[in-house]
């Protein structure tokens, strides 16, 4: 999550300044005898994160918490194929409450994250929890300009779900559902113009995992289900995009449509960039077989985007054609 005031973006020199907060923690005790804050360092699938845990004491052991971020790291590992840089440094601090709080993530020295966990959390909220996974997805694509927020906040919001899904994190069922009920709220409203040009908080979120969902799909559509979304974010990776390089949206989207092989990403922003474009959601949503009751969510395997569909969410690595 990228600091916002009053909706807009705050000035990217906020992540210049983190350079103070990447520095070595030391914590001064009543006597005024410094301590060394509690630090390790773990191995995940293509790098390594080192891990400040809180020393004040709290309800969650530290083998509790090195666990939520090995689980919260393989997610995006397994959407990613790896994990999106080779270093990162995360800072958790201790804060009140029963849940995971607030989180933020910086470029600086390749990656760092500053996230707190409330002091009586539990591993059940640990369970639940999103925002680390969120957080460690901007590690996984360029820093835009300012005007282009919305694809970095719009990609964790969407690709977070569908990770944890994918590694069996989280129901399936739960990610559409998700998508059903937050999604309208990236819909344009009165007076909007196109996403880079209404910085408010549904658009820039939800309105950028539209972006994404509707690529995902139009991907999808045009391959035959071979290649997705998934397939241009692995590639823009690949060719050095994480949060630590400043590009401009075009070569992003460019690297990402020759990897699949379509033009959508590019098309799809020339459409969205300036303009509304509203969104059919209950046709999307009938399309790919996808239906909120009040028992839960009912999927239709006989829909005709219903390939689609699983292929986007379900855990299984194979991906079948249409």
């Amino acid at each position: 999550m990228t600091q916002v005031l009053a909706g807009l973006p705050l000035v990217r020199a906020w992540r210049n300044l983190a350079f103070l907060l990447a520095l070595p923690i030391t914590l001064v005790a009543a006597s005024g005898q410094q301590q060394q804050s509690n630090t390790q360092v773990m191995q995940v699938p293509g790098g390594k994160i080192e891990v400040s845990l809180p020393d004040e004491p709290m309800a969650l052991s530290a083998a509790d918490l090195l666990g939520w971020v090995k689980n919260s790291a393989g997610a995006v590992a397994t959407y990613y194929g790896r994990f999106p840089v080779d270093y990162l440094i995360l800072r958790i601090r201790a804060g009140s409450g029963s849940r995971v709080g607030h989180g933020v993530t910086y470029a600086t020295h390749g990656g760092l994250i500053l996230i707190t966990v409330g002091r009586e959390a539990t591993t059940e909220a640990l369970d639940d929890d999103w925002v680390l996974p969120h957080e460690m997805i901007h590690l996984a694509f360029p820093s835009m300009a300012d005007e282009h927020h919305w694809i970095e906040e719009g990609l964790s919001t969407y690709v977070e779900p569908v990770a944890r899904a994918q590694a069996g994190q989280l129901p399936v069922a739960d990610v559409w559902k998700q998508f059903i009920r937050l999604m309208p709220q990236g819909e344009p409203g009165a007076g909007d113009a196109g996403l880079d040009h209404t910085p408010t908080w549904g658009r820039t979120y939800w309105g950028g995992a539209m972006f994404c969902l509707i690529a995902d799909v139009k991907i999808r559509e045009h391959t035959q289900n071979r290649k997705g979304l998934r397939d241009a974010l692995r590639a823009i990776l690949d060719q050095g995009g994480t949060i630590s390089a400043d590009w401009d949206i075009e070569k992003a989207l460019a690297i990402g449509d020759k990897a699949t092989g379509t033009s959508v990403l590019q098309e799809l922003y020339h459409q969205m960039r300036d303009k509304p474009s509203p969104v059919d959601l209950d046709q999307l949503w009938d399309k790919l077989g996808v239906h909120p009751t009040d028992a839960g969510i009912v999927f239709n395997d006989h829909a005709a985007g219903a390939a689609i569909r699983r292929a986007i969410t379900n855990p299984s690595q194979k991906r079948g054609a249409l």
